[in-house]
């Protein structure tokens, strides 16, 4: 018989599996957290949390409750693409840098069972112009039952279900119902017991590596572990390195010191070369992965309109929060006044909208809010190329702005260049995946490009999103079209293909 728990002991024992692994867990999940909890307490609940907070986070209890809070499950060549990116460009960049022939330093973090790192040292072998002794492994994860497993390098056929047949014939050998990793593959890569959340000098020395692939395990972390964690991994990187994240992960809100990279189909980062402002000074929030969906404000309210202006200019300023902050020991100055130039973009009065731009004070002509709401205003009067403009240089600023890569991709679009339009509506929706009029343009351009299959789960996703998107960032985006008539635009592209919207 499971143990009874006290709510009290639940919410303790989340907040210390925070502080100690990183690991964030909402209301939805206290159920699961108390069975875990439940089948560790033998007696007393209080004195098992006390002996727990007595360990350190390098103890073994804290590694069976690693075990049992994270998704283990994997496989070879998972998200290929991105595979494909790191032995196609990214390796063979960094080797071309690397001086007298040194390999490439790579590091895996959560690596799990091993299939990731795997893949990396097999993909090096088979890339043109790499080879065996390319590329230089370490992979690290604070679950030591699937570091055991990753050292026995002996797989199921469900682990391999994206090997190519013949990357299966050359790498592994049949035992029974097992895949056997051959032994040049195993020496490729060290594996280590190594917790991401916690410091540790020597794991991130400063330029110790040349690509990270730290995939699908910020999403655990809460907003202040995840942005601590990126610092290390950005410390650790040398730079013009390059960081490949989960799909459903970006560092958007987390940090300043990468450039967005597109190829392959994909999206990763690259190190900026001098690096970026410290972390730290991100503005604190939910992650970019966790945005809960917006309740939709009631049309019959008498202040709805007034109350979208004001959280327009909020989403302005939201918009903004990869930007550096200010230094500390200065005083930053008040946040400019849009409240009259959005009531004029409300009112399809472009010039006058840009004419009270222009009337801010200077010192607020660059400042990222400024030029979003600049952009978006030139783009909707038809002035492509002044927009365009405007939005290069926010992105000059911010590559990691969501809404510049929007707002250029409608002035691609009105310009008849629907490939680069297309590339920048996905990197607008990657780095904020509740972005639904960029989720829509994409399925529109997909469907007109004959690509069936994914212009009707963008479609699909883009319903869902738009159903609760907010006001505010429909003023700002939608181009003048309340949210039923982007409604029923989706519901009309998805009866296109005789679906049921």
């Amino acid at each position: 018989m499971m143990q009874e728990l006290l709510p009290t002991e639940v919410a303790q024992f989340r907040d210390m599996i925070e502080a100690r692994l990183g690991l964030q867990f909402d209301d939805t999940k206290l159920g699961h957290l108390a069975r875990v909890l439940a089948m560790r307490i033998t007696s007393d609940g209080a004195a098992y949390l006390s002996r727990l907070a007595a360990e350190p986070a390098s103890a073994p209890a804290w590694h069976r409750l690693a075990a049992d809070l994270t998704v283990t499950e994997t496989y070879f060549y998972r998200s290929a693409e991105q595979i494909q990116a790191y032995a196609e460009l990214a390796a063979p960049a960094c080797q071309q840098a690397r001086s007298h022939g040194e390999p490439v330093r790579v590091l895996s973090v959560g690596c799990a069972s091993g299939e990731e790192p795997y893949t990396l040292a097999i993909a090096a072998r088979e890339a043109e112009g790499l080879g065996p002794h390319s590329v230089e492994i370490r992979a690290i994860d604070a679950n030591p039952v699937m570091l055991a497993k990753a050292a026995r390098a002996r797989y199921t056929s469900w682990s391999l279900r994206e090997l190519r047949p013949e990357l299966l014939g050359r790498w592994f050998t049949r035992d029974g119902e097992l895949h056997v990793l051959s032994d040049a593959v195993r020496r490729a890569v060290i594996f280590e017991q190594r917790n991401l959340a916690l410091d540790d000098a020597e794991l991130w020395a400063p330029g110790r590596y040349d690509i990270v692939f730290c995939r699908n395990l910020l999403m655990y972390f809460s907003p202040a572990q995840a942005r601590a964690a990126v610092a290390r991994i950005a410390t650790g990187l040398a730079p013009g390195g390059y960081l490949f994240l989960g799909h459903a992960e970006t560092l958007r809100g987390l940090s300043n010191d990468f450039h967005l990279c597109q190829s392959h189909g994909t999206f990763y980062y690259k190190r900026k070369p001098g690096g970026g402002e410290p972390a730290l000074g991100l503005a604190p929030g939910p992650l970019p992965w966790r945005g809960a969906a917006v309740r939709p404000v009631q049309m019959d309210d008498p202040a709805w309109w007034g109350g979208v202006i004001t959280r327009a200019t909020q989403r302005i300023h939201s918009l903004a929060v990869t930007m550096p902050a200010r230094q500390a020991n200065r005083t930053a100055p008040a946040q400019p006044d849009l409240h009259q130039a959005l009531l004029s973009l409300r009112q399809e009065q472009f010039a006058q909208s840009l004419a009270q731009i222009g009337q801010l004070p200077p010192e607020h002509a660059d400042d990222p809010e400024v030029l979003l709401l600049k952009a978006v205003s030139l783009s909707q009067s038809g002035a492509l190329v002044p927009a365009q403009q405007v939005c290069r240089q926010l992105l000059e600023r911010d590559d990691l702005h969501a809404g510049a890569y929007y707002v250029l991709a409608l002035c691609r679009e009105g310009s008849g260049d629907f490939d680069a339009a297309l590339k920048h509506y996905r990197s607008a929706a990657y780095l904020d995946p509740g972005f639904a009029l960029a989720r829509l343009h994409i399925g529109v351009l997909e469907r007109r490009r004959g690509e069936a299959e994914a212009a009707r789960r963008d479609l699909a996703q883009a319903l869902l999103l738009l159903e609760h998107e907010d006001p505010a960032r429909l003023l700002l985006f939608g181009g003048g079209f309340p949210r039923s008539a982007l409604i029923g635009l989706c519901r009309a592209e998805l009866a296109a293909f005789g679906a049921a919207a």
